[in-house]
Order: C-alpha cells, then structure tokens, then sequence
C-alpha cells in the first residue's frame, strides 16, 4: 500500500485509507450489479442467481468459517481443496486471509484489538471499511499455520482472485452477458453484504443468551439470510460447533447440508455442542 499515492486513498477517521485503485473491482461489481435494469428479465436468470448465492454462501460459511476458521469438522484433502475454491469464489479475498483475520477477531472481539467491532469503530468500518482499508491486507500466518502447511491452499491464498474469475468466466459461458450481470455480479454484491452483516448487524440488533464478554447476538432473520451465521451469541459462547442454531427452532441451513454431506462421507466428525454448554445460565436480553 505504500506505493499507493496519498491523493489515491479515501481517509477514515481511525487514520486507515482506502486505496481507490486496490477497490475499484469491489466498487466496480456494485456498479455493474445495477445493469439487471437494463438487461432482459427472465425467470431462469433469477433462479439462477438464488441458487449460485445458496451455493456460494454455503461455502463461505461451512467453509471459510466452520471449516478453515475453527475446525468444526473433519474431510479429506481433497475437499478441502473444493472446500476452499468454492469459498473462495465469493471473492472475500483468500482462504487463509480470511480464517487467520477471523481467529483474530475472536481472540479481541470487540476489544480494541478487535478488527472491526461495530460497537467501538462504527457500522461502516465493521461492515466493509475494515476489509477495504490499507491496514489488513497481508495474511496473519502466525494464526493460520495449521492449514498454512499445505502448498496448494497457500497458492490458492496467493491467486484469491483465480475462483471468482472462474466462475464468472462459467457464467458468462452458459448465459451471455445478461447472466453474469445476474448470476455473478449481483449475485456478488449480494454474497459480500450477507457475510457482512454479522461483522456488523450481528454486534447490534438482536437477542443475547449468554454473557460472552462482547456485544455478540442472536438474530433470526440473519441466521435466514446467512444460512446459520445469525445465531451469533451462539456461535461466541461456543466456536467450536458445528452447527450454530444449538435448539431445533434455530434454523442453521448450513449445519443440516453438513449433516447431509456427513452420510455421504465428505465430511465427518462434526462437533456438536456439548450438554454443559447448553446447560449454561442465559442472561437477558
């Protein structure tokens, strides 16, 4: 970033900057999202959207999340590799970049170390200011060693671009131009915000049933549109689960397709959540 001309970077108020040139792309999505109004409207390009986002937000959080971020799960290398590509096609940059920033964030959540607490720095810094600033763009190895050990997940890491440019480039092969501009770049903008909103939303708006240390909270239209992530007190009072709605009426979209792809034998030994955890006093909310 310090080759970045000052006059090219947007200050923020913690003394971070936005490089324009290193966000055009994210910049440029959103833009080329709004041309669904000028393209012809069919159902088929609809659907298609809502499915490559299930699939892309599947990923994201079964496996930038659950898997990379805190091991809730076990499955071959090879999967892992799918796994990692097909997270990776949500273009939230690389898969140990990722999963290293995450555990950091757990480590400080909303401490003053925390990368992006809604509470101390403001909605706009947790939900994309964090992500576009100069301050975070290097892998923190140091916390990601554990899956940093094989070659091909730290070339993934390296070329993060390589999984979106595929899929787009898969897009545009099947449905022309009017798809992609469906499929993938609105499909995109969509994705990034859903995943964003816990960093944000998630810190905000919603119910409390353990005392966590941080503002961590339950909320079920989240949980709907993140397929599981919403149950963040949940997830906060105990990481390492699996599965995130911890009753049956929490709906977890992401934790039944793992069961489902446990009996297929791509994955195995999700972690449940243990009796004593369940049995925790609640505080209010």
């Amino acid at each position: 970033m310090a080759s970045v001309p000052r006059y090219l970077t947007i200050p923020l108020p913690n003394g971070s900057r936005i490089s324009i040139l290193h966000s055009l792309p994210f910049f440029l999505v959103h833009l080329a999202a709004l041309l669904i109004f000028f393209m012809p409207f069919h159902w088929y390009y609809l659907v298609t959207t809502l499915a490559v986002l299930f699939v892309r937000m599947f990923f994201v959080t079964a496996g930038y999340h659950r898997y990379f971020s805190h091991r809730s799960f076990k499955t071959s290398r090879a999967f892992q590799f799918v796994i990692a590509f097909m997270a990776m096609s949500s273009s939230q940059k690389g898969v140990l970049w990722w999963a290293a920033h995450h555990r950091h964030h757990h480590r400080y959540s909303d401490q003053e170390l925390d990368l992006h607490s809604p509470t101390l720095f403001g909605f706009f810094w947790s939900h994309i200011g964090w992500i576009l600033s100069d301050k975070y763009n290097d892998t923190r190895m140091d916390y990601i060693g554990d899956f940093a050990k094989f070659p091909e997940l730290r070339w993934l890491n390296k070329y993060h671009m390589v999984p979106p440019a595929v899929l787009g480039a898969a897009v545009w092969l099947i449905g022309g131009w009017p798809l992609f501009v469906w499929a993938f770049c609105l499909g995109t903008v969509l994705l990034w915000h859903d995943t964003f909103t816990i960093n944000s939303l998630s810190h905000l708006f919603g119910s409390r049933r353990y005392e966590t240390g941080d503002t961590s909270r339950n909320n079920w239209l989240l949980a709907l549109l993140t397929l599981g992530e919403g149950w963040h007190n949940n997830h906060h009072h105990f990481m390492a689960s699996a599965r995130q709605g911890f009753y049956w009426w929490e709906i977890d979209i992401t934790y039944y397709t793992l069961k489902a792809m446990s009996w297929l034998g791509l994955v195995w030994d999700l972690r449940k959540v243990p009796a004593h955890i369940l049995a925790d006093q609640p505080v209010a909310a």
